[in-house]
């Protein structure tokens, strides 16, 4: 499967890794985060009320990686997984919508993939206007073909439900609109073979909306333990996103960098303020190998930490 994967890479040069996975595969974008902003301290703070469940979200990933398995867009197992995320925060009290679009035939890291339809999972808390000021919390849901993807990115939707049970239980500075991704996963080299939930979610948003969206942030593979906690964007806007998560963190150490590998990069595109948590490399990404133990406890407490601060 290694050597499949290996040969796959060479096409997908836009991939969601944002980096190099485990220093045998590269992509067109910069290289995994190398600016610290801020140093690890000697112990990191402990978060207080309310507290985030590290617990609720190991068990999301479990549901995902191990119960679901491989996510495909297209697939019945993502349709699955996405019944599951309506579900779950349909029963915290958000409204939920599902917005559907085409997916088209393509390469999926070596395996050959037809067209087929997806879909965005929208939850909105009550009586939220999308002409109002809020921010945008999202992860995608798909994975590619061969991977279970627990870190990839059962992570970052396990932190998003985390997030809304947070804001429905506390409240936030602004509404939040909470969105799983469908079809994140390239099907083919370029922006046009990537990224296609969001940016299905982009052209639906009217004018006013885009100028009501504050800010996005997609969590994206936000589970593989390191030294921080990279906070990135695509380059093109003025930064605000990135440096208020960074703010947010207070001793969390963090790490900026440049990134297009995300959901965060379609907000950015259509000129919403917009940035990505998550990518640091690791072995299984986008293989058979990307399971529940390549997930650290504290690394989604950081993240999960870090974006509640934020939207509080």
């Amino acid at each position: 499967m290694r050597s499949v994967v290996a040969g796959a890479a060479l096409l997908l040069l836009s991939a969601c890794s944002g980096g190099v996975d485990d220093g045998a595969r590269t992509t067109s974008e910069p290289p995994p985060p190398s600016v610290e902003t801020s140093p690890p301290p000697s112990v990191e703070p402990v978060e207080t009320s309310p507290t985030v469940d590290v617990a609720s979200m190991r068990t999301a990933i479990r549901h995902l990686a191990v119960r679901i398995g491989p996510r495909l867009a297209t697939s019945p197992a993502f349709h699955e997984a996405a019944d599951w995320f309506r579900a779950e925060l349909s029963g915290l009290g958000y409204t939920i919508t599902d917005e559907s679009f085409r997916v088209p035939a393509g390469d999926s890291w070596g395996v050959p993939v037809e067209a087929g339809r997806s879909l965005n999972v929208i939850a909105d808390p009550p009586g939220f206007e999308p002409s109002r000021p809020h921010l945008v919390v999202g992860a995608h849901l798909d994975t590619v073909a061969v991977s279970p993807g627990a870190e990839d990115n059962a992570s970052g939707v396990a932190v998003v439900r985390e997030l809304a049970r947070l804001a429905m239980e506390n409240g936030t500075r602004l509404p939040v609109r909470f969105v799983a991704f469908g079809a994140e996963e390239p099907r083919g080299p370029g922006d046009a073979l990537h990224h296609f939930g969001s940016q299905h979610r982009v052209v639906q948003m009217s004018a006013a909306e885009r100028r009501a969206t504050r800010a996005m942030v997609s969590l994206d593979r936000v589970g593989v333990r390191g030294r921080s906690v990279p906070v990135c964007d695509g380059g093109t806007s003025t930064g605000r996103v990135v440096r208020a998560l960074v703010d947010a963190a207070g001793g969390i150490p963090t790490t900026t960098c440049e990134d297009r590998a995300s959901d965060h990069w379609s907000y950015e595109k259509a000129d919403v303020p917009a940035a990505r948590l998550g990518s640091i490399p690791y072995a299984g990404y986008h293989s058979e190998g990307d399971r529940p133990n390549a997930v650290d406890d504290l690394q989604l407490r950081r993240v999960a930490s870090i974006t509640w601060r934020w939207l509080r």
